[in-house]
């Protein structure tokens, strides 16, 4: 009796006992049963392919929708940097003439003679656009007189210029680019009626341009998604580095009389590329395909096209001067304070 109750307190406490492999094994079962329905797949990387592995929203979709449009992701910095500050430093010191556009100029032989204006040895004809080159200066009461480089002293304003320079590349970019000239809102759409964004770009700023369209009469740049600039307020380089018809050598220099930019080209390599300003009538810049004929490191520019020389203008010592049509030339502008714009 005793070994049959025994064996029946066994039995029933052997049916008592939890069984927590089949429990444990059963729970596991159930979530690899259900996982899909309780975790969805990960959102996709920016840049991950879209082949339904992950969810393509969020920066993944923006990044895509960003280059579908057009625009590199990661954006990429233009190749190219300023030059060094000692390339724009002008080799003569300069002066702007100071007495009224319609009087002449008069150079004396000596500083006193100058002080005291009298005994001229020579003179500069009247003109709205005088400068000179000195390499020495003395004040009094007040007054600038200088030493001509070419000898003579003279009453003038010792005159500053431009610290503007261009870019000098180390690889061919992606796509064009240029500076805004005059400063101005960036809209979104192009149209002059579009919402503005709250980017103000201010004059010489370097824009990248991933696209161009015509509206309303000017010629629209877009510089960023929702972000576009009209021409005039920029002006930009169209990178093309396939040498231009009629240029048989592997070197050339690009003038665009319409966005009056300046690019240099070595062997299908953009070098150099800036903003720039050609003449208009009657000194006008002629399109066409030339070829430098004479390089001086200074020139003296002088002349008059109204016939009682009303117009009549003197530049001493303009640097870099490299003569391509005729009496026209590329060279220095030290005495213009803007650039972009024909004068």
């Amino acid at each position: 009796m005793k070994q049959i109750l025994i064996t029946a307190l066994l039995f029933l406490t052997f049916l008592g006992m939890p069984s927590h492999q089949a429990y444990a094994f059963i729970q596991t079962a159930d979530l690899k049963a259900q996982e899909q329905s309780y975790f969805p797949p990960p959102l996709c990387l920016p840049g991950m392919p879209n082949d339904g592995t992950c969810l393509f929203y969020g920066p993944a979709q923006t990044v895509s929708e960003i280059r579908d449009a057009g625009f590199p992701y990661p954006p990429r910095e233009l190749p190219a940097s300023h030059p060094s500050p000692e390339l724009g430093e002008i080799p003569v010191s300069l002066a702007k003439i100071n007495y009224p556009e319609d009087q002449p100029a008069p150079i004396y032989g000596t500083f006193e003679d100058a002080v005291a204006g009298v005994n001229p040895i020579s003179q500069i004809a009247p003109g709205a656009l005088r400068y000179i080159s000195f390499t020495y200066w003395q004040n009094h009461n007040g007054n600038a007189y200088l030493l001509l480089s070419t000898g003579g002293w003279m009453r003038a304003s010792p005159a500053v210029y431009t610290d503007f320079q261009g870019l000098e590349f180390y690889d061919n970019p992606d796509n064009d680019f240029g500076w805004i000239v005059n400063e101005t809102p960036a809209y979104k759409e192009p149209s002059f009626w579009a919402e503005t964004t709250d980017t103000v770009l201010e004059r010489e700023e370097i824009i990248q341009v991933y696209n161009q369209v015509e509206a309303e009469g000017v010629i629209w740049y877009q510089i960023a998604p929702d972000k576009w600039v009209d021409s005039t307020k920029a002006k930009i380089v169209n990178f093309d580095p396939i040498p231009p018809e009629g240029v048989d050598s592997d070197r050339w220099i690009e003038i665009n009389l319409f966005q009056q930019t300046i690019a240099v080209y070595e062997d299908g390599k953009l070098l150099y590329a800036s903003l720039t300003t050609t003449g208009v009538e009657p000194l006008y810049t002629r399109p066409g395909v030339f070829q430098i004929y004479e390089k001086k490191p200074l020139e003296t520019m002088q002349g008059a096209t109204a016939e009682d020389r009303s117009d009549f203008y003197y530049l001493q010592d303009v640097p870099w001067t490299m003569y391509f049509d005729e009496a026209r030339a590329l060279h220095t502008a030290y005495w213009r304070t803007y650039f972009g714009y024909p004068a």
